[in-house]
C-alpha cells in the first residue's frame, strides 16, 4: 500500500453497514473533515428536480463550462447527501471546468432499488433539459459517480440507451458498484482491506436490493450487451473489492465496441482519494478531472 495512505488507515471508522443511522453520521463527519474547496470561481445553486418525490440537487458553475455532468455520490447507496458530496463536487467543477449537478437520490434501506436509479434518471433528464440554462451544449453531457454513484452512473447510460433517453456524451466511472454477484477474485479476497472490504459490499447490495433479483440497471455487470453505449473512463483501486469487477466492465465495453481509458490505481484503497495530503491522490482527483475536461471538449 502506498505510504502516504497507509497511515491514515487506523483513523477509518469500521468497514461495515450494519447501522445506517450511524453510519450516515460517521460518513458526514469525515466529510466534515475534509478542507473546503475554493468555490470563488463559480456559482453554487440548490434545486429540486421536479417530480414524485422531487430530487434535490446542487449546480456548481464555472465561470466558463464546457459542458456539464450528472454527479452521483458515493456511499454503498445507504450514505451520502449534497452536503457530504460538497468537497469533490465542486473540486470536480474546478478541475474539469464543467457544470457539475449533484444529485441527492434516496438512500436505502429505507427506499430500495429502484430509488436511486430513478432519482438519478431524472436529474439526467433535467439536466439536458436545462444545459443552455447552464451555458453549456445539451450534447455534451456526461454522467459519472464514485463506488455506488458510479454504479448508479452506468445503469442510467445503460437505461439511456435502452429507453432513447437523453443523449450522455460520457461516462466517468470511478471504482464503480457494478457486481451484486461478489464472484471475482479480488470480491472473494479482500475481506480486511480498509473502508471497503467484502463484508462492506454484501452490506451495501443487500440493503439496496432488499432481497430483489438484481436486474442489469441496478448492477450493471450483469448487462449482456454494452454496445452503443457512451465512451468511459474507468478508475479502479487496487486494494478494492470493486477491482476486478471494474477491469472487467472496461474490457466489456472494449469488446462491445467502446472506446474505453481504463486507469488502475496501484497502492490505493477503495475511498483513498479523499486524503488529499497523499500525492496519489491528488493525482487521481487531477485525472477524474482533466478526462472530463477532455471529453467535453472533444
Amino acid at each position: 500500500m502506498d505510504p502516504e495512505l497507509e497511515a491514515f488507515v487506523p483513523l477509518f471508522p469500521p468497514a461495515n453497514l450494519n447501522d445506517p443511522a450511524t453510519d450516515r453520521k460517521n460518513f458526514a463527519e469525515l466529510a466534515g473533515s475534509v478542507p473546503k474547496p475554493d468555490t470563488s470561481g463559480m456559482t453554487v445553486e440548490d434545486h429540486v428536480v421536479p417530480g414524485d418525490p422531487g430530487v434535490p440537487v446542487r449546480v456548481y458553475r464555472p465561470d466558463e463550462a464546457q459542458g456539464a455532468v450528472v454527479w452521483l455520490h458515493g456511499g454503498g447507496w445507504v450514505m451520502g447527501t449534497l452536503d457530504t458530496e460538497h468537497p469533490w463536487a465542486a473540486r470536480l467543477a474546478e478541475a474539469a471546468g464543467a457544470v457539475v449537478v449533484s444529485v441527492e437520490y434516496r438512500l436505502a434501506p429505507e427506499n430500495p432499488y429502484p430509488a436511486a436509479l430513478d432519482d438519478s434518471y431524472a436529474a439526467l433528464a433535467w439536466t439536458a433539459e436545462h444545459a443552455a440554462e447552464f451555458g453549456v451544449d445539451p450534447a455534451r453531457v456526461a454522467v459519472g459517480g464514485h463506488s455506488a454513484g458510479g454504479g448508479l452512473a452506468a445503469g442510467i447510460a445503460l437505461r439511456a440507451r435502452d429507453e432513447q433517453g437523453p443523449a450522455i456524451r460520457f461516462q466517468l466511472l470511478n471504482q464503480p458498484g457494478l457486481d451484486d454477484r461478489q464472484e471475482s477474485w479480488s470480491a472473494r479476497n479482500f475481506t480486511e482491506t480498509p473502508w471497503v472490504n467484502r463484508a462492506k459490499v454484501a452490506s451495501m447490495w443487500g440493503h439496496y436490493l432488499s432481497g430483489q433479483q438484481a436486474t442489469p440497471y441496478a448492477a450493471p455487470a450483469r448487462a449482456t450487451d454494452l454496445s452503443g453505449l457512451p465512451p468511459a473512463y474507468v478508475a479502479s483501486a487496487e486494494f478494492c473489492p470493486n477491482r476486478d469487477e471494474n477491469i472487467e466492465y472496461a474490457l466489456r465495453l472494449l469488446q462491445a465496441g467502446v472506446s474505453v481509458e481504463l486507469h488502475q490505481w496501484p497502492g490505493t484503497f477503495h475511498g483513498s482519494q479523499a486524503i488529499l495530503t497523499a500525492d496519489v491522490s491528488q493525482r487521481q482527483i487531477a485525472e477524474l478531472g482533466g478526462v472530463l475536461r477532455r471529453a467535453l471538449a472533444g
